[in-house]
């Protein structure tokens, strides 16, 4: 069995042989040019989930470390220096650099108005991100709610008789406080929009509100200003807060009742006459006829008619108080009656306010602002002229020319001119403590000009535009003190120098017939007015040149301009 063995397997081994001998070689199409030669192992198989790519870094090669941050385009490289100051040692990055934009040292020793206008005037691409990035978690206040919050508040402002550019200043600052930094609010005279978007690639969310009513409610005003700056200088003021202190402002109730705030028409109006050369027989008259002409433009705004015929109905007591105190002939000086009527109804405050829109570059608010000036003017032109046309027909003895004799009872006009500063801070509804300050502010005021227009003999207008700014460079400092808003400190100390004289003087004129004095007249009340908004306006922003303003890092000039310089 060994043997047949053995022979079986070299039997089979002869097998193979014979049939290894007998096959074919295969063609070249069977073969492959990447199959490797017989005894070279094949090379592992790639895996399927880690595909290699062509431009895969070989091994043993290492690659460049890639740079911190990504560059630009326009980015100019390192060590050339470009810029309009090339060649004087400094390096102003001609485009926006791959860093991004230097952010602003919002510093909070600043009042939130002026790090909010520094922001406002830049360009949106400009604009640095909000500060405070932990408000920024991944929830975030819903930016519907933000931009509600932010209207909401540019309302309360606006009625209060703010002017357009801190309103702006407020919207924007509130917006950013919350992180919507690229953000636009749009305030005109009666329309507030805002516009947020959150990049390039996504929608943007508007929003607007129309403000249909305004009243004149400065211990409101001032409320939202400590909301704003609360907003603004807090970094844990949450929106639910927020919206509940705005609820308490809009419920909170006027500070002074309603016969207080006759009481004090009346006495602006006696106080008023005093200035222009009146007794106190005259400044009781006075404040008699005020007193009705309030209560009975009340009636009228109760019976839902709009401003012109309340300034109308307004404006007829004291004129008729005058007529009517010429016809008994008393002897007393009805002129300076229907004078001290009138200081009491000259929007003073809605003229500044228009002046200092158009001066800023808010030119549409600005025009609407002075076209409303205008019309209430000519509400209280209709309802004194009507009077005045009547006492005419009645041979009432109204001669100009008794009342233009000057007076100079330095100590009496002092203290009628606070008091008249006194009594238009209760009409404006300001806090009690600032009451205080507008009333020494009206003081200086009226020392001012008489200093200047009774000793000096400096023109009138001259002089009210110098008493004038010192009231609007007192109060801009009094409100950045007070990181509040300077109207309270402003727009009552202004009163004493009002053009109550002129403009009767020029209503008289034209009521007799004669055009050329009546224009003449009426010119230079128009005069007066401007001088006050100018001159208020200028003490602002000579109070702006003390206070530290925000800017940029390496920035040498922290200030820019509002909207635009020089027109070109």
């Amino acid at each position: 069995m060994g043997s047949e063995g053995q022979r079986g397997q070299r039997g089979t081994s002869v097998s193979e042989a014979d049939g290894a001998g007998s096959r074919k070689p295969q063609s070249d199409e069977a073969r492959s040019a990447f199959t490797p030669p017989l005894g070279v192992p094949l090379p592992p198989l790639p895996e399927d989930d880690h595909p290699t790519s062509e431009f895969a870094v070989p091994e043993g090669l290492t690659a460049e470390p890639a740079s911190d941050t990504e560059g630009s385009a326009f980015v100019p490289p390192a060590g050339v220096r470009t810029g309009p100051q090339a060649g004087q040692g400094a390096n102003f990055p001609a485009f926006t650099p791959p860093d991004g934009i230097p952010v602003v040292r919002l510093t909070k020793d600043t009042p939130w108005q002026d790090r909010m206008r520094t922001m406002l005037r830049m360009p949106i691409s400009e604009r640095p991100a909000p500060e405070r990035q932990e408000r920024q978690d991944e929830a975030g206040p819903a930016a519907p709610r933000v931009l509600d919050l932010t209207l909401r508040i540019g309302e309360l402002l606006l009625a209060g008789g703010e002017g357009a550019e801190d309103v702006e200043a407020a919207m924007f600052g509130v917006a950013h406080a919350y992180g919507l930094d690229r953000c636009e609010p749009t305030v005109t005279f009666t329309l507030l929009s805002v516009s947020y978007q959150p990049s390039l690639v996504d929608d943007p969310i508007t929003a607007s509100r129309t403000v249909r009513r305004r009243g004149t409610d400065y211990t409101r005003l001032s409320a939202v200003f400590r909301l704003v700056d609360d907003i603004t200088s807090s970094e844990d003021f949450t929106l639910e807060e927020a919206y509940r202190r705005l609820a308490e402002i809009r419920r909170n109730r006027h500070p002074y009742p309603g016969w207080a705030l006759t009481v004090a028409g009346g006495a602006l109006a006696g106080a008023a006459s005093m200035l222009v050369g009146g007794d106190w027989p005259v400044f009781f008259a006075a404040a008699v006829g005020a007193m009705l002409g309030d209560r009975l433009a009340w009636l009228a705004s109760g019976r839902g008619l709009p401003e012109f015929y309340q300034f109308v109905a307004a404006a007829m007591p004291p004129a008729a108080m005058g007529v009517a105190l010429s016809l008994a002939g008393v002897g007393l000086q009805a002129s300076a009656v229907i004078t001290g009527g009138l200081f009491a109804l000259i929007p003073g405050r809605a003229l500044v306010a228009g002046v200092q829109d158009g001066l800023t570059g808010y030119y549409i608010t600005a025009a609407a602002r002075l076209l409303e000036v205008g019309y209430l003017i000519v509400g209280i032109v209709c309802g004194v002229l009507t009077v005045l046309y009547g006492g005419l027909q009645l041979d009432a003895k109204l001669n100009p020319e008794a009342a233009l004799r000057h007076v100079e009872r330095p100590v009496t006009q002092i203290v009628a001119a606070m008091l008249l500063a006194l009594t238009f801070s209760i009409l404006l509804q300001q806090e009690r403590h600032t009451v205080l300050f507008a009333t020494l502010n009206g003081g200086v005021a009226w020392v001012v000009y008489g200093a200047l227009h009774d000793t000096a003999k400096v023109p009138a207008v001259a002089a009210t535009t110098v008493a004038a700014g010192l009231v609007g460079l007192f109060g801009q400092l009094l409100s950045r003190y007070r990181y509040a808003s300077a109207l309270p400190y402003v727009t009552a100390a202004i009163g004493p120098l009002l053009p109550g004289s002129a403009t009767y003087f020029g209503l008289l004129a034209l009521a007799q017939g004669n055009m050329d004095r009546g224009i003449a007249h009426l010119t230079q009340a128009a005069a007066l007015a401007l001088a006050i908004a100018i001159g208020v306006n200028l003490g602002n922003e000579a109070a702006r040149l003390f206070l530290k303003a925000p800017r940029l890092e390496g920035e040498s000039s922290g200030r820019r301009a509002a909207k635009r310089t020089r027109g070109f």
